[in-house]
């Protein structure tokens, strides 16, 4: 790769937009010139690996998951995202999703899951409405979900921070609940993502830095905005994601985000960790 750092951009969407409720698409789509291409791309993983070229990008980790009453989603995500990384030659990550309250076996959802070749489970609070510890209030189709991931070695996924789409459930997605993940389930790989942003930076911080087996990715977040929402980011050197969110409303693009996050004031040593290294140890690359 071209550039000081290789990068591996751990936190990316390729969805099958054709799912999504059209509110919700017009909400992602904002006002990007790029509509029509991405429109495609989600269908032509050859055009995303062009795409990845052109952006410097060495491998991507793509976030799926299932949401039938907020976003659209089916249980049929889990294909789509097999299908495609497929087609990839190595170098898109895909995870799917069990969703917590409306999957009828669990164990069953896994194990297809797990079959497909899928390399992560997403759970996204806010748009699967429930609490990511609610296995604590009987919910055993969430436990079981978690179990799996720790038998498998599949890393799980919480989606933590606010979301602006219609019908979202932000009282879910504060990342104080995911402590007791830490506690219960002490040997499977968690990610924070979005590190609570924009309300419970300092709980994410608290969390990932009491477990060991935490992570914290940095998707959606300004890059500029990073040394002022998390000034003590480099106490967790090693459990940092670089990720953009791409191709979310606001992302400029994949290397514009990764660049900008590059002209900070953190030492290299830092960066690299954060834009390939943590990314490559935990997906074992």
């Amino acid at each position: 790769m071209n550039g000081p750092f290789a990068v591996i951009d751990a936190h990316i969407h390729i969805q099958p937009w054709k799912m999504i409720k059209a509110e919700h698409l017009a909400l992602m789509q904002g006002r990007r010139d790029d509509v029509s291409a991405l429109a495609e791309l989600m269908y032509a993983p050859d055009k995303l690996l062009a795409h990845l070229d052109k952006e410097r990008i060495e491998k991507v980790v793509s976030i799926n998951y299932v949401s039938p009453e907020i976003m659209g989603f089916t249980e049929e995500v889990n294909q789509y995202a097999a299908r495609y990384a497929k087609n990839c030659g190595g170098r898109l990550i895909p995870f799917g999703s069990v969703h917590p309250t409306r999957t009828e076996d669990a164990k069953r959802d896994m194990d297809v899951l797990i079959a497909l070749g899928l390399r992560g489970v997403k759970i996204h609070p806010a748009h699967q409405p429930c609490y990511p510890n609610d296995y604590r209030n009987g919910n055993e189709k969430l436990e079981i979900i978690y179990k799996r991931c720790e038998e498998a070695g599949l890393v799980l996924m919480i989606h933590t921070g606010t979301s602006i789409f219609p019908g979202a459930r932000n009282v879910y997605a504060d990342p104080i609940y995911c402590d007791d993940i830490g506690v219960d389930f002490p040997k499977l790989n968690v990610i924070l993502a979005h590190g609570g942003r924009p309300l419970w930076m300092e709980k994410a911080m608290f969390v990932v830095r009491r477990h060991p087996n935490f992570w914290m990715d940095l998707s959606s977040v300004p890059p500029q905005l990073l040394p002022e929402y998390f000034p003590k980011l480099e106490t967790i050197v090693d459990k940092v994601l670089w990720g953009s969110d791409w191709p979310a409303p606001g992302v400029p693009g994949m290397r514009a985000n990764v660049d900008r996050f590059l002209t900070l004031a953190y030492p290299d040593e830092f960066k690299r960790k954060v834009v390939y290294d943590n990314a490559k140890r935990l997906y074992r690359l």
